[in-house]
């Protein structure tokens, strides 16, 4: 039986169970309390009153106890199975997973006090609750991540049997129990920690501000803005599913939200079902890749990489925005191919640009800004009750904008039939319509990027907030209209319970999706198995640095498959992250960790949309009636804008701001990228100005290459470094800085005795040019031009990237950098080639149009 996209979108990520009476009264309760648990390990009470307070590993047992529980009562184990009430093996089996989950907080301190040595009923409770968390990924998610848990620890089993390249020890039954369950490398290691720590919160988050009506505001605007325009119900979309994508946690849940309304209009105007469903699909799933949350995986990344909250989204903002304003751009020119027109307004084009890009988004800058010195003026007059004094000055602003909209009210609701021609809304007026919405994401990243807040602490006074809203719009509206205020009272805390309800429901697959990619990070930390991917990537690669990353990111894809945005970031970056980073210092590259990061997460969250396993692309073809398969590979190949991106930051990182140093040179970069990016739209759609002939697609695409590389074609005629003789390093040193990169050429006898030559990429440390190899673990003896290597030392830089005593062998030579000229003088070549192939198809469509 077909299912609906609610239907799709309630299985995946609340359940299809419904039961009835007492015991769908008890599932709600249990959510619920769920939410309110959460919220109090965030709030600052426990620790004012000394009263409630968990450590770490009591907050991640307790939260993983309520995910699995939740599991067996809302997910059915067979499709056909009743969905009207729990069985009773249900209750037994969510009893049982309960308590091995909970086994952690109730015997913490007899299990901190036997640490290494398990007792039998230690065993068997954490074999149980490995088993039961399988069982409950199976539920939740299917079978792909079970699978992928099931072959890691089958490996970590099966070690002595495999082939020499994948063979390791093994471990004991005792020893993998133990590991995976009863300590924190394992299930409740860094993954269910940052789930427990704030991943429920930004879902609790995003389920509450949908619930107030902040999702049907944001498409309100998004219609405001682009939805006169050719094709304006397909920008809309792109545009409402970015705004919406920067705090959803889903993209199924993205594409429900803002398809259901986008797709039956993109239809109307002209769209395919097939393109309809494409195009909001690749536009939910790029919104996992917006900053601020990025699907939670923004906060993952500032635990996994130790650096700051701003640091990753400053790298990951640029990128994001390239790929959505490429999207804008593919659907115009679908909408131009297609002959579409836009909607006649109701006023004159130049009022409605003024009114719709100046009021809208500078009237909200002018917001933002007068917001910042109120706050800021407060915070200094009020001293050390700035806090409360922020939070009147908020409340305040609240109801003045409450006020403000219900003198003129629009509908809560929209309707896709009036969002059309005169009946849309102007800018003013949307934008207007909602106001109070954006001051929970104010204070969200307010908390976040000024007041440097942890991200639990952040999202925290934003729920706050957000339960205020909650709980007072409706009954304001109604006081400020002059009706009765008990109705909007009701209304409230109904819209309340719902939020604290579905928001703990759409976290019960996330919480036992990062409790089973656990088990994978426990098996690389058991086994070692990153080496062995790194071994095998090389291998299949035959050396070659593109073809590494190629098959990186298809195993990425692979591998992200039916998982959650957040789990699918712990798996691809735990699995394919130090693949990246080992043959990268192998090779001698330089690729900062973060840019590793955020390749493996592009290709990763790509997965949402490739079939066969693409959830949004069943959710998209679900509203558009076209086959799922067919929307998945159309909005596959609308997502190739964003699968080059993570080629071209990882060989330049200027594109995720690294190294620029300057306005001028931020100007630079983004124009050209940006440049880049829409004639890259433009080839893959085989249309720029007219339609494109096979040498234009072509020359377009060296254009693409030049715009984001002009550094390559610099490389080619002023190299970059020259190789000199190793038994001249002494003397090259002395000229180096502290901190400065400099590549060494060595030989490494491999397992069959062959030589080959790898060039490794080190900084020079302090103190003299002669002690530099031996601070690098290098002790070498003069053997001709070389330098023949005696010893490695034991945890040194050289044997951090990959050298191994006994089998390097020498080191012939290193390179020197070279003097280069500015390489952004090479982006005018492109820029005049792309301005003769545009002179020629506006010549061209002249033309035809005589």
């Amino acid at each position: 039986m077909t299912r609906s996209p609610e239907q799709l979108l309630e299985s995946v990520e609340q359940g299809r169970r419904h039961p009835k009476g007492w015991q769908w009264r008890f599932l709600s309760g249990a959510a619920i309390l769920w939410s309110l648990f959460q919220l109090w390990v965030a709030s600052p009470i426990p620790y004012q009153f000394g009263f409630g307070v968990f450590n770490d590993t009591e907050t991640r047992s307790i939260h993983l106890g309520f995910a699995i529980f939740l599991v067996f009562l809302s997910f059915p184990g067979r499709n056909k199975a009743a969905t009207d009430r729990i069985p009773l093996y249900d209750w037994a089996l969510g009893g049982m997973a309960a308590f091995c989950a909970l086994y952690l907080f109730l015997f913490y301190g007899d299990l901190a006090n036997r640490a290494g040595d398990p007792t039998a009923l230690d065993i068997g409770v954490a074999v149980a609750g490995v088993i039961l968390l399988l069982e409950a990924t199976r539920r939740a998610l299917g079978w792909p991540l079970t699978i992928i848990a099931l072959v890691f620890l089958g490996y970590t089993f099966a070690g002595p049997w495999l082939p020499d390249v994948m063979a390791h020890k093994g471990a004991s039954l005792e020893r993998v129990a133990s590991h995976q369950w009863l300590g924190t490398e394992g299930v409740f290691g860094v993954a269910v920690g940052v789930s427990a720590g704030f991943v429920f919160l930004f879902v609790l988050f995003g389920s509450m501000l949908e619930q107030a009506g902040g999702g049907q505001y944001f498409i309100r605007v998004a219609y405001s803005l682009v939805g006169h325009l050719r094709g304006g119900p397909a920008k809309a979309g792109v545009l409402a599913s970015g705004l919406t994508g920067m705090i959803s946690g889903s993209s199924i849940a993205n594409v429900v939200t803002t398809g259901t309304f986008t797709i039956p209009l993109m239809k109307k105007v002209g769209f395919p079902g097939f393109r309809a469903g494409a195009i909001e699909v690749a536009a939910s799933t790029n919104g996992q890749l917006m900053p601020p949350v990025m699907g939670a995986a923004a906060f993952l990344m500032v635990e996994y990489l130790n650096i700051s909250y701003l640091e990753v989204i400053k790298h990951a903002l640029l990128p994001a925005l390239l790929s959505y304003i490429a999207l804008m751009y593919v659907v115009h020119l679908e909408a131009v191919k297609a002959g579409m027109q836009g909607h006649p307004l109701p006023y004159r084009p130049l009022q409605a640009k003024l009114l719709g890009w100046g009021l809208s988004l500078s009237g909200l800058a002018v917001f933002s800004f007068v917001a910042w010195l109120a706050v800021d003026l407060v915070t200094r007059i009020s001293g050390d009750y700035a806090f409360w004094a922020n939070g009147v000055l908020i409340l305040g602003g609240y109801v003045a904008l409450m006020y403000l909209e219900a003198r003129h009210p629009l509908p809560d609701q929209l309707d896709p039939e009036q969002l059309d021609g005169a009946q849309l809304p102007t800018p003013g007026e949307a934008l207007r319509g909602g106001l109070h919405f954006l001051l929970p994401i104010v204070v969200l990243i307010w908390c976040l990027m000024l007041l440097r807040l942890s991200p639990a602490t952040a999202v925290f006074y934003a729920i706050l907030l957000l339960v205020a809203i909650l709980l007072t719009q409706r009954s304001l509206k109604r006081l400020f209209s002059g009706k009765p205020l008990l109705p909007g009272f009701q209304d409230g805390w109904r819209d309340l319970v719902v939020a604290l309800r579905d928001g703990a429901r759409n976290m019960i697959p996330i919480g036992v999706a990062t409790a089973t990619a656990g088990i994978v990070v426990g098996t690389v930390s058991l086994t070692g198995i990153g080496q062995v991917l790194g071994d095998l990537v090389e291998i299949l690669s035959f050396g070659s640095v593109p073809l590494m990353l190629i098959l990186t990111a298809v195993i990425c894809m692979i591998l992200g498959m039916g998982l959650p945005t957040t789990a699918n970031y712990i798996v691809v970056s735990t699995l394919m992250a130090p693949v990246i980073a080992q043959l990268a210092a192998s090779h001698g590259l330089e690729i900062p960790l973060v840019a590793i990061h955020l390749f493996v997460f592009y290709f990763g969250i790509l997965a949402d949309d490739t079939p066969p396993v693409g959830l949004a692309a069943y959710a998209a073809s679900g509203i558009s009636g076209a086959d799922p398969i067919q929307t998945g590979l159309q909005s596959f190949y609308y997502d190739l804008r964003t699968a080059i991106l993570p080629f071209m930051f990882v060989f330049n990182t200027e594109l995720l701001l690294i190294g620029i140093d300057s306005i001028p040179e931020f100007l630079v970069v983004l124009a050209s990228s940006l440049a880049a990016m829409l004639l890259f739209a433009a080839a893959t759609q085989g249309w720029w100005l007219t339609k494109c002939k096979w040498w234009e697609v072509g020359a377009l695409l060296l254009i693409v290459f030049s715009l984001f590389r002009p550094g390559f074609w610099m490389d080619q005629i002023y190299p970059p470094s020259e190789t000199r003789p190793a038994i001249e390093f002494t003397q090259a040193a002395e000229g180096w800085q502290a901190g400065e990169t400099f590549k060494l050429i060595v030989e490494v006898e491999e397992g069959e005795g062959e030589i080959i030559q790898r060039t490794l990429a080190f900084q020079r440390p302090e103190g003299a040019a002669e002690r530099v190899l031996e601070k690098l673990g290098l002790i070498t003896q003069p053997e001709g031009d070389a330098l023949r290597i005696d010893t490695i030392g034991f945890l040194s830089p050289a044997e951090e990237v990959g050298l191994i005593p006994g089998f390097a062998v020498r080191v012939l030579g290193f390179e020197e950098a070279l003097p280069q000229p500015d390489k952004d003088w090479l982006l005018i070549p492109p820029l005049l080639l792309a301005g003769l192939i545009g002179w020629g198809q506006i010549r061209r469509r002249e033309a035809k149009a005589a």
